[in-house]
């Protein structure tokens, strides 16, 4: 089973939080912080995967919460 997602994509001059495969946003904002915000609290909710986008719709950033299927390697010695 896919991880559930959400992006924070430009939608004209504002931005939207969306889920994966939704036909419909979840939430517009005239920010990315404040979109970013809001999906970070949709992801710790669902443990998902919060993909964030630049304005020419490249993934700058993305952030697991919940159970990480590729969790970074311990290099604290």
């Amino acid at each position: 089973m896919k991880r559930q997602e959400y992006h924070v994509v430009p939608r004209g001059d504002r931005w939207a939080v969306k889920r994966d495969n939704a036909s419909r946003a979840s939430g517009l904002f005239d920010t990315k912080q404040d979109a970013i915000n809001a999906g970070r609290d949709l992801s710790k909710g669902l443990g998902a995967e919060l993909v964030i986008h630049g304005r020419n719709g490249q993934i700058q950033n993305s952030n697991s919460y919940g159970n990480d299927p590729c969790p970074p390697h311990d290099t604290v010695q």
